[in-house]
């Protein structure tokens, strides 16, 4: 039976996100992720997961400047030891979670740069923190996601991320599988994730289209579910999805799985 994270910097925004741990562990979940923890002390947040019994499954590398738009500085030539230092922060982070893996990702394309230079940036940035994770014990991940919400991100599709791992060459690298953007883009959803449940090292999920809760849009998450407990994945789903309504009121979706 699949096993679901809540995805706090999506789920119970209705409060603060200090407070969105209890409201997880209240709805049964026993696992959290965020895209971004920052905001809080790493002591207050490990002693908050904790209190409500709670395990941090997930949370990605800075990202550059947010509200401006960046998605990731790690394919930006210039902004190495700006992505070095944002590695340094991700891992002490994760040591005071026991976090097991750190997402990057990898931004958007720069324009006016040789696609040479871009790729040269990527591939060593993501050895550098791959090495850095390996050597405090956790994983490291990288995701695809739409371009037609995030128009110009680097990395849009499986294959273009499977040939980056291949270049990238190192065991510490896994996929970030993310059904709702790769339902956008290329959907074959079954097929891709048994295909390569070995180099996935994290799953994240929302419906399509408006990347709301399940059951709200096209995919059939029943089916869904039980190929990927047949295909051998055994690891966490995150709920990244925008609630339709008030997060409590859609959670019935995943309450069986919570018992």
């Amino acid at each position: 039976m699949p096993k679901f994270s809540a995805n706090l910097s999506m789920l119970f925004t209705e409060v603060g996100f200090a407070d969105r741990f209890e409201r997880a562990a209240k709805a049964g979940f026993k696992a959290v992720e965020c895209q971004f923890p920052y905001e809080l002390p790493k002591e207050n947040i490990a002693e908050t997961l904790d209190k409500y019994g709670l395990q941090m499954v997930l949370h990605n590398v800075p990202a550059g400047n947010w509200v401006a738009g960046e998605r990731g500085i790690a394919c930006l030539p210039g902004r190495e030891s700006e992505f070095q230092d944002g590695v340094g922060k991700a891992i002490e982070y994760g040591k005071a979670l026991k976090c097991p893996r750190i997402n990057v990702l990898v931004g958007l394309t720069p324009k006016d740069v040789p696609a040479d230079k871009v790729r040269q940036t990527l591939v060593s940035n993501l050895k550098f923190a791959a090495d850095a994770m390996q050597k405090a014990g956790i994983s490291t991940l990288v995701e695809s996601l739409n371009s037609y919400d995030i128009p110009g991100f680097y990395l849009t599709g499986t294959a273009a991320t499977l040939q980056l791992l291949d270049e990238v060459n190192h065991p510490n690298l896994f996929y970030q599988y993310d059904i709702y953007h790769m339902q956008v883009m290329e959907g074959n959803l079954t097929k891709t994730i048994q295909q390569n449940v070995k180099r996935i090292g994290h799953i994240q999920l929302a419906d399509n289209p408006g990347r709301n809760e399940p059951g709200t849009g096209e995919i059939n998450f029943t089916n869904l579910f039980k190929f990927i407990d047949e295909s051998g994945y055994t690891g966490w789903i995150g709920c990244e999805y925008k609630p339709a309504g008030a997060t409590e009121d859609g959670l019935g979706w995943v309450k069986p799985y919570l018992k």
